[in-house]
């Protein structure tokens, strides 16, 4: 991976950290498949979160000092209601689930190996807790036959079902965020993919 360093901080390491994370969110999710008008005060709020629970964990890539990916999770009972609602309607304790929130990388940096790397150390973080039974993230839906899918988009699927992860037919989250051009946030259904954590 040449000069990238991978550091794991957790908890409230993350704060001297937030805007740059918050600005590589913004930058990353403006792209397919997610089309999302970022705002970076809106994004450092919403690390604050991670910043504020103990067992939280951001996975940064480093190109010197520089933030080119980074990677979050943190215990489901330590996220918002409207996360824990799918597990809570399919009868699933919220404690027993490590969340991923999503991972980031710029794309010079893509395509080196980072993204197995991102859920190597949020696994192992989790499992380092001692009481978690899953591990899950969620992801947006999207029409395969949109215009606006870049002609030669390959999506996450194959590199998340090869790490073991099952999409959940029915445990959704619908979002509401504005989309380039689009200022009025509309909603969007987002999936979750699940794993039994070893």
């Amino acid at each position: 991976m040449g000069s990238i360093a991978v550091r794991r901080v957790a908890g409230r390491e993350l704060a001297p950290w937030l805007d740059a994370v918050a600005a590589l969110r913004v930058a990353v999710f403006r792209d397919w498949p997610y089309l999302y008008e970022g705002d970076p005060g809106y994004e450092r709020e919403y690390l604050r979160a991670y910043a504020n629970s103990a067992d939280s964990v951001v996975v940064l890539a480093l190109d010197g000092e520089r933030v080119v990916g980074a990677s979050t999770g943190l215990p489901l009972a330590d996220d918002t209601a409207e996360f824990q609602r799918p597990f809570l309607d399919a009868g699933r304790p919220v404690g027993d689930v490590f969340y991923f929130g999503e991972s980031v990388l710029l794309p010079d940096f893509r395509g080196q190996g980072l993204g197995h790397r991102f859920f190597d150390e949020r696994e192992s973080h989790a499992r380092a807790l001692g009481r978690f039974r899953w591990t899950a993230f969620c992801a947006v839906d999207r029409d395969p036959a949109d215009p606006r899918r870049p002609e030669h988009h390959r999506g996450n699927e194959a590199f998340w079902a090869k790490r073991g992860y099952v999409r959940q037919p029915g445990m959704t989250v619908r979002l509401a965020w504005p989309e380039p051009g689009h200022p009025s946030p509309t909603e969007k259904p987002l999936t979750f993919w699940l794993r039994p954590l070893p």
